[in-house]
């Protein structure tokens, strides 16, 4: 499920030039160009794609005895499915990579603000968390077309970008919205601590789907850093003992076995929505490795990207709308009453607004800061890739949980972390370590 209860997707770009190097072809085989660990430590290049991109592809033949030339504009998306080549130069390299370190550190730091604001936004809106998340879907869908207009006008945007395929586009959407109706379904089954571990799985679906489908290549310990940050959060946000902060975050009883008595169905469907919107992710790198291929010298510009995205997820939801107010105990007869409640509720206004205290300025404090931390997080995915992107969050719930455990405003005094927390914390930054140890080519699995 998303990063918090909002229908939004987490998962929500810019990018640097990269040169690649059409060089001479011996014995009829094709070279390409390779890439530096060093532009881009955290990944190592992938293999052939299974999605197949267009067949006119940059990808020049030359003659025996033609020289090495550079290219600026053109690289092998079709056999190196997924990354931009680094820059040639030294400095170029440096700049690229200090690039990555600010947006991850950016997309980390909104990560965090954003999780606290959901919390604090709850605060006043503790009845109507549902308005709440349809208003974030809908809501978002005028403002990133609004941008979209904008930059289109001003010439960022352009309309070889706006006639990009939507078909991609559509997937995005109905991935994002069956994976919220499939975990709302879920987590109405689940035992409250089954959750969080259970969504651990989107990491592992997200490292399936970008070998089988973009074909990345993983060293071993990429792949046990991997684990070992799943492991980390899962047990980070285990909910032990009377007073922990985990049950900001968690509910239901630890009696007994965590799923005693639990449909298997339920476990399976949570899982199932980690896996639609792991590949909505994973879609939303293709789009970008995609239009690398038509767009030449521009690169598409995430507005585009976040406006078509987040308008069929609205579209998906709206046919979602019955099923979801049902899930939420809301009947569909009584939508429109409840949805009227929770707007005079985030405005503040009228005569069902005991218990509101806080609002608008909450809510509008989450729902920017959301906004902003999706933006953020699409532009890490066009830079680096959706595995790094979800690394990023899972990095922030420790956070965000220390953050919970101090006194806030319009919360409750602080609560005591678990030793789970500590070592659910140790084990995610020793995850993150191993991913990010550069591996020789030879280990690539």
């Amino acid at each position: 499920m998303g990063y918090s209860m909002s229908t939004t997707s987490p998962f929500h770009h810019f990018s640097a030039p990269f040169h690649a190097r059409h060089c001479t072809v011996k014995n009829g085989a094709i070279p390409f160009p390779s890439l530096s660990s060093s532009a881009m430590p955290l990944l190592q290049s992938p293999r052939l794609s299974l999605l197949r991109l267009p067949q006119n592809a940059p990808l020049h033949h030359t003659s025996e005895r033609s020289s090495c030339r550079p290219s600026p504009t053109t690289r092998d998306v079709k056999a190196r499915a997924s990354l931009p080549e680094p820059p040639s130069s030294t400095s170029s390299t440096s700049t690229f990579t200090k690039r990555v370190v600010l947006s991850s550190a950016l997309t980390i730091a909104l990560a965090v603000a954003n999780r606290v604001f959901y919390k604090l936004a709850l605060v006043p809106m503790k009845n109507h968390p549902f308005f709440l998340a349809q208003f974030t879907t809908f809501g978002y869908v005028v403002i990133y077309f609004s941008i979209l207009v904008v930059r289109y006008r001003s010439g960022v945007v352009t309309d070889e970008m706006i006639g990009l395929p939507k078909s991609r586009f559509a997937a995005i959407g109905a991935l994002e919205a069956l994976g919220v109706a499939s975990g709302m379904a879920a987590a109405a089954m689940l035992p409250g601590p089954a959750i969080p571990i259970l969504s651990q799985t989107f990491l592992v679906w997200q490292l399936s789907f970008s070998a089988l489908l973009l074909g990345r290549t993983y060293t071993f310990n990429q792949i046990v850093g991997c684990i070992l940050v799943a492991t980390g959060v899962a047990a980070a946000v285990s909910r032990k003992g009377e007073g922990s902060v985990i049950q900001n975050f968690s509910s239901g009883s630890d009696s007994g076995q965590m799923l005693s008595g639990v449909e298997s169905i339920w476990p399976a469907l949570m899982i199932a929505s980690s896996a639609f919107q792991a590949g909505a992710s994973i879609i939303k790198e293709f789009v970008f490795v995609d239009a690398a291929a038509h767009l030449k010298e521009k690169s598409l510009d995430i507005f585009v990207v976040n406006s078509f995205g987040s308008g069929f997820q609205a579209l998906f939801v709206l046919l979602f709308l019955p099923f979801l107010s049902n899930l939420r105990g809301i009947p569909f007869a009584q939508l429109p009453s409840y949805l009227k409640d929770g707007a005079c509720c985030f405005l503040n206004i009228g005569a069902y607004t005991t218990g509101c205290n806080g609002a608008p300025l909450l809510p509008l404090l989450y729902i920017a800061t959301n906004l902003f931390f999706n933006i953020s997080l699409l532009n890490v995915v066009k830079i680096s890739s959706a595995v790094v992107a979800s690394l990023i969050v899972m990095l922030s719930v420790p956070i965000s949980i220390y953050v919970l455990s101090l006194p806030l405003p319009y919360m409750e005094g602080g609560s005591t972390l678990s030793p789970f927390f500590l070592f659910g914390s140790a084990v995610l930054v020793l995850g993150l370590i191993l991913y990010s140890i550069p591996q020789p080519a030879k280990d690539l699995l």
